[in-house]
């Protein structure tokens, strides 16, 4: 609600524990983990992709930002023979046999209703959820667009420990809803394959990237 004014004097003060200023940078290693030498997978081997893996990937995701802390992304693991086959109808030719073979297949998706959980997880503001995103439109907006961030936090995050990611954006977006998310709370936006990556794994040479004069400016 534009223009809305909110009591400050009123939200409880901020507690928690104490963090360090003096950041230090990540070494070159972690940096090429995480970026300069990361690729997606097409490929992976057989190894199985543990739920305690799973745990940590999210507990590094959930501690990135997002606005009024919603947490909007919401990972739904494809691990049955069952469920890989629905799945698998509504991804496009391409991305079908890969994703039949992956050790584990994420669908990473928006809660359309996650101010359900906002009073709760943004205790300093509690009545967010109805002053900012009582309209569907605007929640729905406000849902993809933070659940999209932490994509990438979940991107980097299966990285970080240790596995490829292989993220695929090519599926019936509205078929693959209305299989598994009859409701319609959840909205899919990606769909992504997990592992330790297998033979030839990534193709032979990484796509161009723009230079820095192309994509920074400064005003």
């Amino acid at each position: 609600m534009e223009g809305a004014k909110v009591d400050t004097t009123r939200l409880p003060e901020r507690k928690g524990p104490a963090l360090s200023t003096s950041l230090r940078p990540l070494s070159a290693t972690g940096m090429d983990l995480l970026f300069r030498n990361a690729r997606t997978a097409s490929t992976f081997t057989n190894t199985k992709v543990t739920d305690a893996q799973i745990k940590q990937i999210y507990d590094l995701v959930r501690n990135g930002p997002t606005s009024f802390n919603g947490q909007h992304l919401r990972i739904v693991l494809v691990r049955t023979k069952e469920a890989r086959e629905r799945l698998v109808h509504h991804m496009i030719e391409p991305n079908q046999a890969k994703t039949s073979a992956a050790p584990l297949v994420a669908i990473l998706a928006a809660d359309l209703k996650f101010t359900e959980h906002l009073a709760e997880l943004y205790p300093p503001f509690p009545m967010a959820g109805d002053l900012f995103f009582s309209e569907a439109p605007v929640r729905e907006e406000e849902a993809i667009f933070n659940a999209s961030i932490q994509i990438g936090y979940f991107i980097l995050a299966v990285r970080a420990v240790g596995l490829a990611a292989g993220p695929m954006g090519g599926f019936d977006a509205e078929g693959l809803a209305k299989e598994f998310f009859g409701d319609g709370r959840f909205k899919p936006l990606l769909v992504c394959n997990i592992g330790k990556p297998g033979k030839d794994a990534w193709f032979p040479d990484r796509l161009p990237r723009l230079d820095y004069k192309h994509a920074v400016s400064t005003l």
